[in-house]
């Protein structure tokens, strides 16, 4: 085991580590909880002793850290005033939020944090402990997983806190994709399998097809807010509201309260997916009050949650364009999934019950040992194929979206398409990139810009700007754009500014199929515009530099239709247009003709005067 790529599944509750091969086979860490203590003095505590330190010290104490990651205080309003610690804006040099974890800004370096700093400790901890249980000095390599609807800023931020958690190399592996890699180990059987990962922050679905050891995935969709601690907080909801009635006492303001509260609350839940009523006593004075919840009580809390969670199983299968026949297993994922409901709505839907012969728990990190195992050269009869999850690509003439890269992409992926200038002698070019499902950037989100510069002046259209867009195996983008007359390069890799929250990112799919029609008809009339304006532009410029050799008549004509073209080309009446074109670019097509014969006759001349 000289050579050793830990398999790390970072989660929103809990974390853990696993590693493939050796004499004993695949080896699986216990739970870490991921959670971050950090003291007055700048030490901090991960797992179970900073989660014992929540009660006392709730503002100090971090949890669910991988929902801040890669987002911005605008998308997390809701979810910041849920959390007993603060979220507050970063300056422009830092990342986009901050946790002061003593209740104030800018009290020292210790007490200002990133949510990327915040999972880099647990990352560190987490390769700690593995190095201890080892025997290993120091392991440097890691697969990490993450939601397979993270989005790039997600996707990034998660990178940098491996980077400062001191791995070296590190491959992002979607956590569904690791899920079917661990399923794929003991059957080894080819088939179709939806995996349905519902953790503590975050619920993912995927389609995958295994056939002699390639695992391909079909189609994924998900919901990056979505998970354990919103049942959680459903209970804890249902609790306070008991307490209040039965006593008066008014303890949502109280973060102690609500820390210890929401641990209880997380008990009730784990309780009653074994039993059918629990109960929870809390001293309140002379006798203890009791709160209970029977399990029907608690289906009932989270049967909109289970449904949403549904919704994105069907909405992954109709991406893999199969129905439910279709599928051969189902496999779990998170302990969420260990609620009997969501194992019901399963079992209801495709008609069989759902694999649980591996630990929910321990499913993500045993597949990112598989992945581990793969690179690292002990694994050979595996290969891992994983997808795009939203549409890439690059704003052209009139605001229209260009799709380098369509959703649903196998990764790793590289695409080139070639484009031009519209504008006489630009020596520069602006690429905005952009993601999404729509056929206009408006109704996309920008992820990133650069600009390449240095082009020779040279007509609209001359130029050839082949752009490149690579999606590497972890599922980051990186574009590239070149000048193929000059040479000139220039690329970025794409940091985006604003991460997707949940949903947008269902808003986008969702939306780009309710409004396809609309979209095509949009399309085709900043199509036709592109083109009347490109129409009338060459026209002018061949009148103006060969109109001499046309009959009057025919100079006439095309003058007369060229004006009908300006007096349509910013209009509504599509069908005018199109007729205007037509008729100008037949005519034009003769004048090119002419014109072509024009010059070669004058070269021609030219050539019989120099011989003479």
């Amino acid at each position: 085991m000289s050579n050793i790529i830990l398999g790390i599944d970072l989660g929103t509750t809990n974390s853990l580590w696993a590693v493939s091969g050796g004499p004993s086979g695949a080896q699986v860490s216990e739970l870490v909880p991921s959670v971050v203590a950090i003291l007055p003095n700048g030490t901090f505590l991960v797992g179970e002793d900073a989660k014992d330190l929540a009660w006392q010290h709730p503002e100090r104490v971090v949890h669910s850290v991988k929902r801040l990651i890669g987002r911005s205080t605008s998308e997390l309003r809701l979810e910041a005033s849920r959390l007993p610690y603060q979220v507050v804006e970063g300056q422009a040099s830092q990342a986009r939020i901050r946790i002061p974890l003593d209740g104030k800004e800018g009290r020292g370096p210790w007490h200002d944090y990133s949510p990327e700093e915040v999972s880099a400790m647990i990352l560190g901890d987490i390769k700690r402990r593995a190095e201890r249980a080892l025997g290993i000095e120091q392991i440097n390599e890691a697969v990490i997983t993450v939601p397979a609807y993270f989005d790039e800023a997600q996707r990034q931020a998660t990178k940098r806190a491996s980077e400062l958690a001191h791995f070296t190399n590190v491959r992002l592996v979607n956590e569904p994709t690791a899920a079917a890699m661990a399923y794929g180990i003991d059957g080894g059987k080819d088939g179709t399998v939806l995996v349905y990962d519902l953790g503590g922050g975050t619920f993912d679905v995927s389609v995958l097809k295994i056939m002699k050891g390639v695992f391909r995935v079909l189609a994924t969709h998900g919901d990056t807010q979505l998970g354990g601690d919103d049942f959680d907080r459903k209970i804890l909801t249902r609790v306070l509201k008991h307490i209040t009635e039965a006593t008066g006492a008014q303890l949502g303001d109280d973060p102690r309260v609500l820390q210890t509260l929401r641990r209880s609350a997380e008990g009730l839940k784990i309780r009653l997916s074994q039993e059918d009523h629990a109960e929870l006593e809390i001293n309140a004075g002379a006798a203890p009050l009791t709160v209970a919840l029977s399990r029907d009580d608690f289906e009932q809390l989270i049967a909109t949650d289970v449904a949403r969670t549904m919704r994105c199983v069907e909405a992954a299968i109709a991406d893999a364009s199969l129905d439910a026949s279709a599928i051969d297993d189902i496999v779990l994922v998170g302990g969420s999934t260990r609620i009997r409901a969501v194992r019901a709505a399963l079992a209801s839907r495709f008609g069989r019950e759902p694999h649980t012969e591996i630990d929910p728990d321990r499913a993500v990190a045993l597949g990112a040992a598989v992945q581990a195992g793969v690179l690292a050269g002990d694994t050979k009869d595996l290969l891992l194929l994983d997808i795009v999850p939203l549409s890439l690509g690059i704003e052209t003439l009139g605001g229209a979206f260009s799709k380098l890269i369509l959703r649903n992409t196998t990764v790793p992926c590289s695409v080139m398409e070639e484009f031009s200038t519209q504008v006489e002698n630009q020596t520069g070019i602006d690429l905005n990139i952009f993601q999404g499902e729509r056929e206009l950037v408006a109704d996309c989100r920008q992820i990133g810009s650069f600009r390449l510069t240095g082009i020779p002046a040279m007509p609209a259209g001359l130029p050839r700007v082949a752009v490149t867009f690579t999606v590497d195996q972890h599922g980051l983008l990186r574009v590239s754009a070149r000048e193929l007359r000059s040479g000139q390069t220039a690329s970025i890799e794409v940091l985006p500014t604003l991460g997707l929250s949940k949903e947008e990112v269902r808003h986008m799919v969702a939306e780009s199929i309710d409004k396809a029609q609309e979209d095509i008809l949009a399309r085709e009339a900043l199509d036709m515009h592109n083109k009347a304006e490109a129409i009338v532009r060459g026209t002018e410029e061949a009148l103006a530099h060969g109109s001499e050799g046309l009959a009057p008549e025919q100079a006439y004509s095309i003058k007369k239709a060229l004006a009908r073209v300006k007096g349509l080309q910013h209009g509504e009446d599509l069908p005018a247009l199109h007729t205007a074109l037509e008729e100008l670019s037949s005519m034009t097509m003769q004048l090119a003709d002419d014109l072509i014969g024009a010059a070669v006759r004058k070269a021609i001349a030219a050539r019989k005067e120099r011989v003479s």
